[in-house]
C-alpha cells in the first residue's frame, strides 16, 4: 500500500507539472482575446476552494510524531512549533509548486517581466502556508460538532455561492489582489500578516490541548441507545440488521457510508447543468449507477470484512449464513429505493433522466447487488473500524479494485450497444429486463451466493485472526 501511495504521489506531481507546463498555451488557446496571466489569476479561487477541501479531508496535523516529546524535558511553546513547522513540509504544501513554478517560467519565458512574475509566484507560495493554517483551525472547529464535516463544507459552499450568484465576486476580488502584488511587491506584508495571524491562532489552540493527559485521559461520553424496534418487521433478519446499522453509526470507518451518499446523491449535478453532457444520453445509465448505487458500492464491497473483528464469534453460533446475508442485501436495497426517490428531482434536466435512474436503480437490485455480495465470499482484508475512512485503504485488496469493472462499467457498455444500435428506449428497456430477470431468480441466486461463502468460511477466519 505505500508503494501505491507512493506511485499516486508521482502520478499527482507528473499531473501538475504537465499542468503549469501547459496552462499558458492552453489558456492562450481558448481566450486568444485576453491575457493568460489575468485568465490564470480569475481560475484562483476555484483552485484556493478545492484546495482547502482535499486538505480538511487528507491532510490533518502531525501530532503523532509529538507524543514522545511531552514526556521529555522540552518546553511546549517549542513542541508547539515543531508541530506547526512540521505541518508546514506537508504533501499538500508543495504539489501545488509542480504547477506555480513551470507555468511562472512559462510567463517569463514569454516576456513577461521577471520583477513581476518572481513576486506573484511569492505570494502564492504564501497563499499556500495560508491555507494550510486556516485548514487546521476549521479542522479544530469542527471537531467539536456533530458533523465534523459541516463547517468546511459551509464555508466552501457559501464562498462558492457568492462568487457563482455574483453577490459578491470573490474571484475577481482574488484575481486583483494577485495582479496587485505583481505590480507592487509591497503588498506582500499583507498575505504575510495574514499568515502570521493564522500561525498564531493555530499555536495558541495547540498550546492550550499540548498536554499529556489530553493524550491520556479517555473520554467521557455519556452511553446512548439506538431505538431500532422497525427493523422487526423483517423477521428473523431483524437481529443482523440491527448490528449493521449498530456498527454503520458507532464507527468511523463505517460512517464513511452514510457521509458518501451526500455525495452520490450530489454526484449527478456535476454533469447534468452542463451542456456537454446533455447529449450523451449513453452515459446517464453509468451515473445512475453511482447515485442510487453508492452505499450498496462503498458498503457492499466490504462484506463480510465489516464484522471481521468478530467474524469467528459470528460463525461458532449457531445461525443460519442465508439470514446473514439476507440482512445485508436488504440494506442494501433499501438504500437503492431511498437514493432513488431522493434523485427523482434530477428529472428537471429531462425525463430521460429520470428513466435512467430508475433503470439503474432496478439493475442495482436485480444484478450490482448480488455481484457484490458474491465479490464479498473473496475478501480476506481485516477492517479496523476505528481507524479514519478518509484516504484510508486498509482492508482494501484485489477485489474491491476488480469489482469495480461489473459494477459500473458492464451495464454503461451493455446500455451504450443498445442505445447505439437501437435507440435509448431500447437500451433502458434491457437494463430494466436484465434487473427483473435478477429479482426473478433472487432465492436460486441466494442459494448459490450462500454456498460460495460456506466454501471460504474457513478461509476467511483465518484471514480476519491475522493481524493486519
Amino acid at each position: 500500500m505505500n508503494i501505491f501511495l507512493v506511485f499516486m504521489a508521482l502520478y499527482f506531481m507528473a499531473t501538475f507539472l504537465v499542468l503549469g507546463l501547459a496552462m499558458y498555451p492552453l489558456l492562450k488557446k481558448i481566450y486568444p482575446d485576453n491575457d493568460p496571466f489575468v485568465m490564470f489569476n480569475g481560475l484562483l479561487f476555484y483552485w484556493i476552494i478545492a484546495d482547502l477541501l482535499m486538505r480538511f479531508f487528507f491532510q490533518k496535523l502531525p501530532v503523532m510524531s509529538v507524543k514522545p516529546l511531552l514526556t521529555l524535558p522540552i518546553k511546549r511553546k517549542n513542541v508547539v512549533h515543531f508541530v506547526l513547522g512540521k505541518s508546514a513540509l506537508s504533501f499538500f504544501n508543495f504539489l501545488p509548486l509542480f504547477a506555480y513554478i513551470p507555468f511562472s517560467i512559462m510567463l517569463i519565458g514569454n516576456d513577461y517581466p521577471a520583477g513581476q512574475i518572481l513576486p506573484w509566484l511569492a505570494g502564492l507560495i504564501i497563499f499556500v502556508l495560508i491555507i494550510n493554517f486556516l485548514n487546521f483551525i476549521i479542522e479544530s472547529i469542527a471537531s467539536e460538532t456533530e458533523l465534523p464535516f459541516l463547517p468546511v463544507m459551509l464555508v466552501a459552499g457559501g464562498l462558492f455561492a457568492l462568487n457563482y450568484f455574483e453577490i459578491l465576486s470573490i474571484s475577481d476580488l482574488i484575481s486583483k489582489a494577485f495582479l496587485g502584488i505583481s505590480n507592487n511587491p509591497f503588498f506582500l506584508i499583507v498575505p504575510i500578516l495574514v499568515l502570521a495571524i493564522l500561525y498564531w491562532t493555530n499555536f495558541k489552540t495547540l498550546k492550550k490541548k499540548l498536554y499529556i493527559d489530553n493524550s491520556l485521559q479517555s473520554k467521557k461520553e455519556e452511553a446512548k441507545t439506538t431505538n431500532l424496534a422497525w427493523t422487526k418487521k423483517f423477521g428473523d433478519i431483524a437481529p443482523f440488521m440491527q448490528l449493521d446499522i449498530k456498527l454503520i453509526l458507532r464507527n468511523k470507518r463505517s460512517k464513511s457510508s452514510v457521509w458518501m451518499l451526500v455525495i452520490g446523491l450530489l454526484y449527478g449535478l456535476f454533469f447534468y447543468p452542463n451542456p456537454i453532457y446533455q447529449d450523451m444520453e449513453w452515459f446517464f445509465v453509468f451515473i445512475g449507477i453511482f447515485v442510487t448505487g453508492i452505499f450498496l458500492i462503498n458498503f457492499g464491497q466490504f462484506i463480510p470484512a465489516w464484522d471481521s473483528s468478530y467474524y469467528k464469534l459470528l460463525m461458532s453460533q449457531n445461525l443460519k449464513y442465508e439470514r446473514y446475508l439476507k440482512s445485508k442485501y436488504s440494506l442494501m436495497i433499501m438504500s437503492v429505493v431511498i437514493m432513488f426517490v431522493l434523485s427523482i428531482p434530477y428529472v428537471y434536466f429531462g425525463w430521460k433522466i429520470l428513466l435512467a435512474h430508475f433503470a439503474a436503480a432496478v439493475y442495482n437490485v436485480g444484478v450490482n447487488s448480488y455481484v457484490i455480495l458474491w465479490g464479498g465470499s473473496f475478501n480476506r482484508k481485516k477492517i479496523d473500524l476505528d481507524q479514519r475512512a478518509a484516504f484510508n485503504f486498509q482492508g482494501t485488496g484485489a477485489v474491491q479494485w476488480l469489482i469495480g469493472i461489473p459494477l459500473m462499467l458492464i451495464p454503461m457498455i451493455i446500455f451504450a450497444i443498445f442505445y447505439f444500435t437501437l435507440g435509448f428506449q431500447v437500451g433502458i428497456g434491457v437494463i430494466i429486463a436484465m434487473g427483473l430477470i435478477g429479482i426473478m431468480f433472487h432465492q436460486k441466486i441466494m442459494k448459490f451466493i450462500t454456498s460460495q461463502y460456506m466454501k471460504s468460511k474457513h478461509k476467511m477466519i483465518e484471514a480476519f485472526s491475522q493481524d493486519s
